[in-house]
């Protein structure tokens, strides 16, 4: 009757032992809210693919980031959307450009209270849909994309940007980026480098969102799903060139490469759960096929468990919520 010696289950017993000696825990304050302003609306307009989450207006994007103080979130990451696009993606660095916009707007509204995050990259804003400018072949030029992220960089900071986070995955994106910026004053202005984001087939919704003209696909700079130690190299290399925080993106079929830079890294490291990865447990979920409080749960806690301070999320706002509620 002695056998087994080791029980466990001992430390199973109801949600009070639980609780005490659970390894990770979920804090609001280190979810992280991706939010869109798109230019020329005049009400909120909800994403087909990805229920629950909005294109917003400019008062409303303040309301979003109003709400996402009041709920203790760690940050907002704001993406644009211009009514106008062409070949080099001028609207992303125009000063009255959409994206800009909606910085200063943000900024104004939660001052220091909440870290104000712009995405640095062109897809959103050109004709071809690609992260850079293309050169007379066709191809994503890396080194003339460069320069033109310096700008945009330079531009968001001067609106507000308390964190830039560069995800075009150029060669020399982050230096170039922190180059600018000091060259310009903006000592303080921090990176969240897109370190290691993979070229993948969940960002479809993403596509929706954004109203991305992209024909083709992006494999010649996103990285290969079948690499895992490449990761570590492009790491590294931000890390040399100045990034204060770097990502791992996708997050949930991606555990083992934030485990990895987890590891490795000595500045903080996050994850971006990513649209497709929202819209399959919201899908799943309406359909009946899982519990969807216990489902958005456990996949952050995944991420949380392989290792990411800070999580990317569309359930950032719902969930600081149920935190809040002690549920």
């Amino acid at each position: 009757m002695g056998f087994p010696q080791h029980r466990p289950r001992r430390l199973r017993q109801n949600p009070a032992i639980r609780a005490l000696v659970a390894e990770n825990e979920l804090s609001a304050r280190q979810l992280i809210l991706p939010a869109f302003v798109r230019e020329g609306l005049s009400e909120p307009n909800e994403i087909t693919s990805m229920p629950g989450v909005y294109q917003h207006t400019m008062d409303s994007l303040k309301a979003a980031a109003a709400d996402a103080v009041k709920l203790g979130l760690g940050g907002i990451m704001l993406f644009g959307i211009p009514a106008e696009r062409d070949e080099n993606g001028s609207a992303g660095i125009d000063p009255q450009g959409i994206l800009n916009r909606g910085i200063a707007a943000v900024r104004a509204e939660v001052g220091d209270d909440l870290v104000v995050m712009s995405d640095v990259c062109l897809d959103e804003f050109t004709s071809h849909g690609h992260c850079g400018v293309l050169d007379a072949d066709g191809a994503v030029d890396n080194d003339a994309t460069l320069e033109i992220y310096g700008q945009m960089a330079v531009a968001q900071a001067q609106a507000g940007a308390h964190m830039l986070g560069p995800s075009g995955m150029m060669d020399g994106q982050i230096g170039a980026i922190r180059e600018a910026l000091d060259a310009e004053g903006h000592l303080d202005t921090a990176i969240l480098a897109y370190s290691a984001k993979y070229a993948s087939a969940f960002y479809g919704p993403f596509r929706e969102a954004v109203d991305s003209q992209l024909k083709g696909d992006r494999r010649t700079y996103q990285m290969d799903a079948a690499n895992r130690r490449e990761a570590i190299l492009e790491a590294e290399l931000d890390i040399a060139e100045g990034a204060d925080m770097i990502m791992v993106k996708p997050a949930m079929s991606y555990l083992d490469i934030v485990r990895d830079v987890a590891e490795i890294s000595p500045v903080p490291v996050s994850a971006y759960q990513i649209s497709g990865e929202y819209s399959m447990i919201e899908a799943a979920s309406a359909n009946g096929w899982i519990d969807r409080r216990a489902s958005v749960l456990e996949s952050l806690l995944s991420i949380k468990r392989a290792g990411a301070e800070q999580i990317l999320t569309y359930y950032a706002a719902e969930v600081a919520g149920w935190l809040k509620e002690g549920k």
